[in-house]
């Protein structure tokens, strides 16, 4: 009898799913919009020569990644070799410009454009741009072709009914069809991360490809999977409105021209939001300023959280360099600033981050007496003039350069070793005792949270906050 209620109860929640499903504006059929897009929609091949050397002992194997492997490699007879790959792409213009990911062409030397499964022609890279992973190509042909128009991607809704066309595993005109799955997801491939995620089918070959809502518009570039191995319903398109500032510009310049404010930043955290007497996390925390940079032009400091850009409130701190980079360079933006625990304006004229020097990065350090701050259960010793010139820092930096750090100590997943320890609640620290006299303020408060200000062992600076308690 318990069985006969459990299938019961199965059908009704079945029907019950189908009953809301079918309220639903669900397609039909795809198939008219399929056969619209399709003549827009290319494949795109390349090839390109690779040198690799034989190896000289044939008869002796190595186990796959053994470093003994390439090291017998380098004593073998160079040979070349044609290297080719598969991706999609599309037609934005009539005159044959063509939209696709920069890895898909990136080093190649011929690349062979088919429209619609049939012609097949020569392409010229027009602009490419690692950092978006976008490349916009031109088919060498008088021939006029089909173009499709981008869409406002903003308007996507999680929810929504999309289509992908492309030529997964060579096999071209493939029609694949899901829902958006989320928005605004970093996956870890690239400093500007905003993705759309779709579980319509993508995999190897889609790169490049369009995603279409269900007007027909682009509103995404497909250019990532996840998955150890091929498809898992998981994909991930550049949403149209970001890749379109790009496109443009590569059309127009042949490169891009993004904006650069000249800070390093991080997330603020619940701790630091709470020494800050910040509402909650937010924003942008400036770890460092680059010398001559705009922001440093402009009166930025470290320790200055950015909470609007140009009108454009910042709620994670990933947001910030996606607004700057789409910013117009040379423009004057104001940015509201979060500084002593007040909101401030600041006036910047942006530059350019293609132009712009990155910060120069050392990891040298030498070992000095050690000393155990007992309360923070780590140990550090003192910054020694060495240690500024081998890690090429500032000559009036001062601190304490963490040595270890014990499993319990609160910095524990929070802190490298070889970072050096800068300020604590805004102090400056000289030596160990400074640190020791801190701590022990911030314990015997009712906060029992300390924010501290290092350098990590990568030479940027970081704001750190931490619960003592």
């Amino acid at each position: 009898m318990m069985k006969i209620k459990a299938i019961f109860l199965s059908i009704i929640l079945i029907f019950n799913f189908s009953g809301i499903s079918n309220s639903q504006n669900i397609p039909n059929s795809f198939a008219d919009l399929a056969e619209k897009l399709m003549p827009s929609v290319v494949n795109i091949s390349t090839t390109q020569t690779v040198v690799e050397r034989s190896n000289p002992f044939p008869n002796f194997q190595f186990p796959p990644g053994s470093p003994f492997g390439d090291m017998f490699k380098e004593f073998g007879t160079p040979q070349e070799r044609q290297s080719s790959a598969l991706g999609s792409g599309f037609i934005i213009d009539e005159e044959g410009i063509v939209v696709t990911n920069n890895h898909v062409i990136e080093g190649a030397e011929d690349i062979i454009v088919q429209v619609n499964g049939e012609k097949k022609f020569k392409a010229k890279v027009i602009g490419a741009d690692p950092l978006s992973d976008i490349a916009v190509l031109k088919i060498e042909s008088k021939e006029k072709f089909l173009p499709v128009r981008f869409g406002d991607s903003d308007k996507a809704r999680i929810g929504d009914w999309v289509i992908a066309i492309g030529n997964p595993f060579g096999l071209g005109g493939t029609v694949t069809s899901g829902i958006i799955s989320a928005r605004n997801r970093s996956i870890g491939l690239s400093r500007y991360e905003d993705y759309i995620q779709t579980d319509a089918s993508i995999n190897s070959g889609n790169s490049g490809g369009p995603l279409f809502d269900m007007s027909g518009d682009v509103i995404g570039i497909n250019t990532a999977i996840l998955g150890r191995s091929g498809n898992v319903g998981i994909g991930f398109s550049i949403p149209s409105n970001s890749a379109k500032i790009v496109i443009d510009q590569l059309i127009e310049f042949g490169e891009t021209k993004r904006g650069w404010l000249g800070v390093r930043i991080q997330d603020v955290t619940k701790e630091i939001a709470e020494v800050e007497k910040l509402d909650e996390p937010r924003g942008a925390l400036v770890a460092s300023v680059a010398p001559n940079s705009p922001s440093e032009k402009a009166g930025v400091k470290s320790g200055d959280i950015i909470l609007e850009f140009n009108g454009e409130k910042i709620g994670q701190m990933k947001e910030l360099p996606i607004i700057v980079a789409r910013t117009e360079v040379g423009k004057k933006v104001k940015v509201k600033i979060w500084r002593n625990k007040k909101e401030i304006i600041k006036t910047i004229t942006l530059g350019r981050l293609e132009t712009s020097e990155d910060f120069k990065v050392t990891e040298k350090n030498t070992p000095l007496k050690e000393q155990r701050i007992d309360d923070l259960k780590i140990s550090v010793r003192q910054l020694s003039k060495e240690d500024i010139k081998t890690r090429n820092l500032p000559n009036q930096t001062s601190g304490l350069v963490i040595t270890q750090i014990e499993a319990d100590s609160p910095l524990i997943n929070t802190v490298e070793i070889n970072s050096i320890i800068l300020e604590a609640q805004k102090k400056k620290i000289i030596n160990s005792d400074d640190l020791r006299q801190v701590v022990e303020q911030v314990l015997k408060s009712n906060q029992k949270t300390i924010l501290l200000v290092i350098f990590n062992s990568q030479n940027q600076r970081r704001y750190i906050g931490v619960k003592l308690d």
